[in-house]
């Protein structure tokens, strides 16, 4: 037997921004679907607007599973996360584990396809760059959706997540910013 998919289905139940006021919880499985479409979004405007030659498919399933191990860590709150370098570093040390064990609820002719999405394969650093973004994006689409509901408690996460966007080094994310992003901050009868 073995738990594989039935431990990534449990992926719902670990809610983000567990350190803010929410007014609807955001669990992961919607975070990582978010993620999943923004990445490929990225990368058919790479193809498309700069010539490139990203797999947007590739893109996308690695940003399913890009925060897997939190299936078993748990959300850690970025601003703990991130707090110095020796959290960030045992954390990282602590996502392995738990991407290791994931992997290791599946059969063993299986698990190399998974150990190559869930681990971040050296070759594939160009495509996290774009996951990155793509993180950065959800995250300032949920406190957009939070301050449009007057939930002021998101103000320093949208004004630091803005800031971190725009550092990104990445044109097609400037694309998605100023050509798509926009309509995030509609209504339903306006969009």
């Amino acid at each position: 037997m073995y738990s594989f998919f039935a431990m990534i289905s449990r992926i719902k139940y670990i809610n983000r921004w567990g350190l803010m006021n929410n007014t609807r919880q955001e669990n992961l499985s919607e975070h990582s679907l978010e993620v999943a479409i923004i990445a490929h979004a990225l990368g058919v405007i790479n193809n498309k607007r700069f010539n490139g030659s990203i797999n947007p498919e590739r893109l996308a399933v690695l940003a399913m599973y890009h925060d897997a191990s939190e299936i078993i860590t748990g959300d850690l709150p970025t601003p703990v996360k991130y707090n110095n370098d020796k959290i960030k570093t045992a954390y990282k040390e602590i996502e392995e584990q738990a991407q290791l064990s994931l992997i290791k609820m599946l059969p063993q002719d299986i698990a190399q396809e998974y150990e190559s999405i869930l681990c971040g394969q050296e070759s594939e650093a160009v495509l996290w760059k774009y996951i990155k973004a793509a993180d950065k994006i959800s995250a300032l689409i949920k406190c957009t959706e939070e301050l449009t509901m007057g939930n002021k408690e998101f103000t320093k996460a949208h004004q630091s997540t803005v800031q971190a966007i725009e550092l990104i080094d990445l044109p097609e994310v400037k694309v998605f910013m100023d050509e798509m992003f926009p309509a995030y901050e509609l209504t339903l009868d306006e969009q």
